[in-house]
């Protein structure tokens, strides 16, 4: 069985308890000495004052908790998160008074309003509540995943009868039942809704999951503050969580590590959230990330598309995605004329019921400042193109980077050939990018190869992201890839056609009913 860290930071914390009481021995104020202050009326950072982790050890060991938080205080933070678990973060509750200090001078020698202060820590009962009012905290952490519904409604009206505010953390769907019911019983402008992109019980991250819940909880309330939480590790990381519509981010890691760069992470994510509902990119991945990833099958892109008919075949069979490539290079280049087309054609169909759905129309891109690419880019702003595929590495790194493309709904392909490669994906993974198609290496064409990838760098690649593959996917082996490697999304070309840019229509269908097959068989497990 697969080790559980969240129970035994759990455990370990209940035994402490048991030890030294709920002050962990520390002399804890018998009354309160500061005001109580709002937190997160507006959008904006949460800075971490944060020494270890269990994921990366030490990360700041002989931080000065005052400093740092007076550090960020400067920098801009709306609120500062202190972490007062001492096994594994080795935070105590002197490191939560001294934050809550550097608060007060903050606003002493400045006259400004001083960010809020959250108790970050594993709470599990009334009485830590009780010692984080004590101790001077604004607001407290309630990690919905080990609080039963009874225990964190009642630790939320109990920080509510105090004035402070919570920090609901949320990551799947049944924590979402206990939001819920603090929602439906605690006053709103004291909560404020977090989605971990880490999973606490092994620590790894998808930057993913925050848009897949953020849906959801507004569901619940239209009017829920949300937080994205963790995996942030640049400026450009931060401003896409506030292109998402987010009104927080916490940074935990990138600030201790970093204090200096702190005004950097808050500004560019303050910029950006500015301008959240103009931007298409991070519209996009709302929309994407709220699709249920539970379903049975992956999602499927037919890339190469260069007709009408061929476009129809597939949105009938139900693909997700339709790929046009912008490259003069390829075989299968396709004119914006053409494009336009195939766009009437499909909406027709969908809006007379030939097609169930309307698939999300992708253009391929590769060369920067191409007059294909400048096509492309134009037939998304007439909401034609839904998407841009930036591929290849050193283009996707360009287009990330680059101030003009900040706002096209986009995702980047990478050819990989080893295990090295995997490190072209972190970097793209650091500038925000949640999500990487991976595609085989060839020296002569960038896809539509028909290669594969080597399953033992799929291997790789698997346990530290979800898996986007092209090359090679052909109806003889995609089950054997579902099975193996449980991709959330294929790219299939080359194996489809008779010739570049010629889809073969039944060799679609074959490949439709196999992934449809694949679904049946997992449904009746």
């Amino acid at each position: 069985m697969a080790k559980d860290i969240l129970k035994e930071i759990v455990d370990a914390r209940s035994e402490l308890i048991k030890q030294k009481g709920y002050s962990f021995g520390f002399e804890i104020p018998e009354k309160r000495l500061r005001k109580v202050h709002p937190f997160i009326q507006e959008k904006g950072a949460i800075l971490e004052v944060k020494r270890a982790s269990p994921s990366k050890g030490d990360i700041a060991p002989d931080l000065n908790s005052f400093e740092t938080a007076l550090t960020y205080a400067k920098a801009g933070a709306r609120a500062i998160s202190c972490l007062t678990e001492p096994n594994y973060f080795k935070g105590t509750l002197e490191d939560l008074m001294n934050v809550c200090r550097a608060a007060d001078t903050f606003e002493n020698e400045t006259g400004k309003n001083p960010p809020a202060v959250l108790r970050k820590d594993f709470l599990t009962d009334e009485q830590d509540i009780e010692i984080s009012y004590r101790a001077g905290a604004d607001a407290v952490l309630l990690i919905a995943r080990i609080l039963s519904s009874e225990k964190i409604l009642s630790m939320a009206k109990k920080a509510e009868s105090l004035g402070l505010s919570v920090l609901i953390e949320v990551r799947k769907d049944e924590d979402l039942e206990k939001l819920a019911v603090v929602m439906q019983n605690v006053n709103h402008k004291n909560i404020l809704c977090g989605v971990n992109s880490r999973d606490l019980k092994d620590f790894t991250i998808d930057m993913l999951i925050p848009a897949k819940m953020f849906s959801k909880i507004k569901q619940i309330s239209s009017d829920a503050r949300i937080t994205f939480e963790s995996g942030i590790l640049s400026a450009r990381s931060a401003a896409f969580a506030a292109s998402m519509g987010f009104n927080a981010i916490l940074l935990g890691e990138a600030a201790a590590r970093n204090p200096e760069k702190a005004k950097e992470f808050t500004l560019a994510f303050e910029n950006e959230a500015q301008n959240s509902e103009k931007n298409k990119n991070g519209v996009m991945w709302i929309e994407y990330g709220s699709c249920d990833f539970g379903r049975k099958n992956p999602f499927v892109k037919i890339c190469g598309i260069t007709n009408v008919e061929d476009a129809l075949c597939a949105a009938k069979n139900g693909a997700d995605f339709l790929g046009f490539i912008f490259w003069n290079k390829s075989k299968r280049n396709i004119a914006k004329e053409n494009v336009l087309q195939i766009r009437k054609s499909l909406e027709e169909n969908f809006k007379n019921g030939r097609i169930k759905k309307m698939p999300k129309l992708v253009g391929v891109i590769v060369d920067l400042e191409a007059k294909e690419t400048e096509d492309a880019l134009s037939l998304v702003n007439e909401n034609v193109l839904d998407i841009i595929q930036v591929h290849t590495f050193e283009s996707a790194l360009k287009f990330c980077t680059d101030e003009r493309f900040k706002n096209v709904p986009h995702y980047c392909a990478v050819n990989i050939s080893s295990q090295e490669d995997i490190q072209k994906l972190d970097k793209l993974a650091r500038l925000g990018e949640p999500r990487i198609l991976v595609d085989a290496q060839s020296q002569n064409q960038i896809g539509g190869t028909g290669k594969q990838i080597d399953e033992e760098i799929l291997e790789a690649v698997s346990k530290k992201y979800k898996l986007m593959i092209a090359g090679g996917i052909s109806s003889k082996n995609v089950t054997a890839i579902i099975e193996k490697f449980n991709p959330e999304f294929l790219d299939v070309s080359s194996s489809l056609e008779d010739s570049p840019g010629k889809k073969n229509h039944q060799k679609i269908n074959e490949f439709f009913d196999i992934i449809n097959d694949i679904s049946k068989k997992q449904e009746v497990i």
